[in-house]
């Protein structure tokens, strides 16, 4: 075995044990679709990058990618008169459809959706192989070839076995120590914090909601940001604290738990390895952002709380603590029941909605305007830790919003409704 899974990837193999862990890429290709052209480049781009014959050893937590042919799952859709409800119903059925747990696997699934003159292109994965970065990149080139007959012979060729977190942890060691020490903090803030729905009962599933926003939307939310001195980031999380406020029934009466929290990805990647076109991995953490959201808060209020906490966690490297926490996690997962896992993060690290937020331009850079997709959609399972995940997407100054739910503990008029408060907040700000 060549590789092995760092502490988030470990987790979220955990995860996909209770509840289907996939994401989705969707990109809009501006060629007519040719099915068996288009994946016969996938599979030759899939063979060259090494991204084959995947065998995955859970107990020992090691992984290889030992090559051979590619044969990719593909289908080729219909767009019918709303492509983009296509992709959305696509979407749900690929988030829902779990991958083989271990042994030998394909962690890639391809679709195409025809809309005549172009197409949408379509890579739901499992989600412990890869992060958004490497997806996009490896996306960029079964696109790229695509699109131009003289370009196919363009492949990449990344690094597939990163290195794991033990460095990280070891190079910081005295950040992880003072993280040690806010820890019980940390922990009263989780039990003050109201708790999420989390049903043990029925079959876990997601829905799926999407969403544009224009550049002109997001060049006014930069600005915004610019103007209180806050990050756009910051302001997403403030946003959303305020867009899931309305779920959390009965909060504000509670005696004890009266905070409402929400979490971030964090990518470490360049903490850990090279940009994403040189290694092909996943190199996450998360950073947790709980407040009391009082009625009347502002946006603004709430972006420079969320400021002042996003930039005490990278200062002292708090991130660290989410690393720690999983491998506690770990530790006490196997003397759990599975209905136990499936509420043991809700309960004792309680979160409404997680952020997932990806930059594309940078890993697309170098392309022509033609070549950009004209969409670009994400979609991630939200697993057992949180009901609501929002993935954001900016590519080309516009950007993408897709909000999966976990419809046992939020249903579709209610997932709806918050995607929708999120948006008004960013048309208000505009």
């Amino acid at each position: 075995m060549r590789g092995r899974l760092n502490l988030f990837q470990s987790m979220m193999l955990r995860w996909r044990d209770l509840h289907p862990y996939c994401a989705v890429h969707v990109i809009r290709v501006n060629k007519p679709c040719e099915p068996a052209a288009l994946k016969a480049h996938i599979e030759s781009q899939l063979e060259h990058a090494g991204l084959t014959g995947l065998v995955l050893d859970r107990v020992r937590s090691l992984y290889e990618f030992e090559g051979g042919p590619a044969a990719i799952e593909f289908a080729k859709l219909a767009g019918g008169a709303d492509p983009r409800e296509t992709a959305r119903l696509e979407i749900v059925r690929q988030l829902n459809t779990p991958f083989p747990r271990e042994g030998r696997l394909m962690p890639f699934r391809f679709f195409a959706i025809d809309c005549g003159t172009c197409f949408d292109l379509g890579l739901a994965y499992d989600h412990f192989i890869a992060g958004g970065d490497s997806i996009a990149v490896l996306l960029r080139y079964c696109a790229q070839g695509y699109l131009d007959d003289a370009g196919r012979g363009r492949q990449w060729a990344p690094r597939l076995y990163p290195h794991t977190y033990r460095r990280l942890l070891l190079r910081n060691l005295s950040s992880l120590l003072r993280g040690l020490g806010a820890l019980p903090s940390l922990a009263a803030s989780c039990r003050r914090s109201h708790r999420a729905p989390c049903a043990t009962a029925g079959a876990p599933a997601n829905g799926f909601l999407c969403f544009r926003v224009d550049s002109a939307a997001v060049e006014a939310l930069r600005r915004t940001a610019r103007d209180w001195g806050v990050t756009i980031g910051d302001l997403f999380l403030a946003m959303l604290l305020l867009s899931v406020d309305p779920l959390a029934v009965g909060r504000h009466a509670a005696k004890r738990r009266t905070e409402l929290a929400v979490a971030s990805i964090v990518n470490l990647r360049s903490e850990v390895e090279s940009d994403a076109h040189d290694c092909f991995g996943q190199f996450l953490s998360s950073l947790r952002l709980s407040h009391p959201v009082a009625p009347g808060t502002t946006v603004r209020e709430l972006a420079l709380a969320a400021h002042a906490e996003t930039h005490r966690v990278r200062a002292r490297k708090l991130y660290l603590q989410s690393l720690l926490a999983l491998g506690v996690a770990g530790a006490q997962w196997r003397f759990l029941s599975p209905e136990r896992r499936r509420c043991f993060l809700a309960k004792h690290y309680p979160i409404w909605a997680g952020l997932s937020a990806l930059h594309v331009d940078p890993l697309w850079q170098d392309q022509p305007d033609e070549a950009l997709p004209s969409e670009y959609l994400r979609a991630v399972s939200t697993g057992p830790l949180a009901p609501l995940v929002f993935a954001i997407t900016t590519l080309a100054g516009a950007m993408w919003l897709g909000v999966s739910y976990r419809t046992p503990d939020v249903g579709a008029e209610a997932a709806e409704q918050t995607a929708r408060a999120f948006l008004g907040h960013i048309r208000r700000l505009g």
